[in-house]
């Protein structure tokens, strides 16, 4: 399909070689906190730009442009309100992950509640890293690679991009990841924002996309309740808790949260993905819904109404998936597009080496360190190293077989939005609420994965047609679990004084943080640069609402 030239296929092979002697050049795998949390050293921009890279993987791109082809700007709504979340996070949750010096999420609900709940989590989370975000990562990415190299076998694609992340992944640990992720994250940044601009001019500039889309909901937030992208409602009830997950109990991103030399370079960190994060809808969506004027399919007269992903493939032969590829061979001139394609490998290969650095790092440290507790640091490495092969092993072989089970991919974020709530609630319960027991926590996870599972399997095995939208059913989900947890633990014992004391929030807390932040100069004050953020969410939302 895409016919790429030898400059550019010098420049991509440069970039790989660059990244991995980078990576391994900086690389710290001495001891155990070196190698599953880069020594606790790195600064706010770094932890800022690794998030950035970790968070956006190559089906971000080819999924928010697509959605920006289908719908327009509503996928959005997912970033700017994860913003509000990250700031929250930064706020009351990330100084507690910090301070107790836990290696990874399930460790803290032990230190919190119990063994169980740990256990419990870690095995989901692992779970789901594995066969979901690490081989669903790979069979995407693989996606991508073969519209440009067509002749290519996708399992041998998916064989080399797992063989890049997991050169240096394996060998040098999270230090090695992070370094690699400041050079992707800046080339993701970059060639995202070359083709935007490439797009906007090719369509007659911003005055022209907004005259084109200006009617309808193609540049609009808001949408109606029965919207099939994002209904207004499930905006703000069901999004918060999605990106409460995944930016606060997500083992993957919050490993890098916790790589930081302090909590306030932590929380500067996340603060700086946040300020990123509000520009993804000009690098990531708004070529995507530019590509609509600008002639890539070949097909004449394109309905402009919202038409879903599916019918546009099945009438007018149009797959989404490829508006990101076909844009950069349309617009870009050689070399750019060696740069693009950089871009897109970096996407792919950030996120399965945090995925990866996730693994090895909850097996080693959640089971591992508990069946042999004389393990010293270096044993603690080698294991999360074969850790780390074995699950790339895993990957490997499954991520062929994700085309037969579509659902793995194209319903992630609806799979997401069952298993996410019962989490979330138990952590919320955890910090905020003293008389959360290990009891209470225990069932509320369980009762939350039964809902889940008996939803997944009514919807996907039983083909029920489920009235509501996954937004709206998220919240509803959480609300049973949290009634679950506060009932239990109303009738159960009360929990471990000391645990409570050490790991639950009070106002005490923040009277602190105000007399600490007293004649701290206003850039450098976390909580005036958390006011600002929220300031540019709003202000985003209500241009595009």
């Amino acid at each position: 399909m895409i016919n790429i030239s030898a400059i550019d296929i010098i420049i991509l092979i440069l970039f790989i070689v660059g990244i991995i002697w980078w990576a391994l050049r900086n690389g710290k795998s001495s001891d155990s906190t070196s190698y599953f949390l880069a020594g606790r050293n790195m600064t706010w921009p770094v932890v800022g730009l690794s998030l950035f890279a970790a968070s956006v993987s190559s089906s971000t791109l080819m999924g928010h442009s697509g959605e920006g082809f289908i719908s327009g700007i509503a996928v959005f709504n997912y970033n700017w309100i994860s913003v509000l979340v990250m700031v929250f996070f930064s706020l009351f949750f990330l100084p507690f992950y910090i301070k107790s010096g836990i290696f990874t999420m399930p460790e803290f609900l032990e230190k919190r509640f119990d063994k169980r709940s740990r256990y419990y989590f870690s095995f989901i989370t692992i779970f789901g890293n594995v066969f979901l975000d690490a081989a669903a990562t790979l069979y995407t990415g693989a996606l991508i690679i073969k519209l440009i190299f067509p002749e290519v076998e996708l399992f041998y694609i998916i064989l080399i991009m797992a063989a890049i992340a997991g050169s240096y992944t394996i060998v040098g640990g999270l230090s090695s990841a992070i370094n690699a992720d400041i050079i992707q994250a800046t080339i993701l940044i970059i060639g995202s924002a070359i083709l935007f601009f490439f797009a906007l001019h090719e369509i007659g500039g911003w005055k022209e996309l907004y005259t084109r889309f200006d009617q309808g909901v193609w540049l609009k937030l808001t949408r109606p309740l029965d919207d099939p992208t994002v209904p207004w409602l499930g905006m703000w009830v069901g999004i918060p808790i999605l990106g409460f997950y995944f930016w606060a109990n997500n083992q993957v991103m919050v490993q890098r949260v916790l790589s930081a030399k302090s909590v306030d370079h932590g929380r500067k960190g996340v603060l700086f993905v946040g300020f990123l994060y509000l520009f993804t809808i000009f690098i990531f969506i708004l070529p995507g819904l530019a590509a609509r004027g600008i002639d890539l399919f070949g097909v004449d007269n394109l309905p402009q109404e919202i038409i879903d992903g599916s019918t546009l493939k099945s009438e007018y032969g149009i797959n989404t998936d490829q508006v990101y590829p076909r844009l950069i061979v349309k617009l870009l001139p050689v070399g750019l597009i060696g740069l693009i394609l950089a871009a897109m490998i970096s996407a792919l290969t950030s996120t399965l080496s945090a995925t990866l650095s996730s693994v090895s790092t909850l097996f080693t440290m959640d089971f591992y360190s508990m069946i042999d507790k004389k393990a010293d640091s270096k044993k603690l490495v080698k294991v999360g190293r074969i850790t780390s092969i074995v699950v790339l092993v895993i990957a490997i072989l499954w991520a062929p077989f994700i085309q037969k089970f579509d659902s793995l991919v194209s319903y992630y974020q609806e799979v997401a939005s069952y298993l996410a709530p019962p989490i979330v609630g138990t952590f919320f319960l955890g910090l905020f609420w003293k008389r959360s027991n290990a009891a209470g926590a225990l069932w509320g996870l369980i009762s939350g994965i039964v809902v889940a599972a008996l939803l997944m399997i009514v919807k996907y095995a039983m083909n029920v047609s489920v009235p509501y939208h996954f937004l709206l059913i998220a919240p509803l989900i959480m609300v049973l679990s949290v009634t679950v947890n506060v009932l239990v633990s109303l009738l159960t014992p009360r929990p471990d004084q000391e645990k409570v004391l050490k790991n639950t929030w009070t106002l005490k807390i923040w009277k602190e943080e105000t007399k600490a932040l007293k004649g701290v100069v206003w850039y450098k004050n976390h909580r005036f640069l958390s006011l600002l953020l929220v300031m540019a969410c709003f202000f985003m939302y209500f241009i595009f609402a």
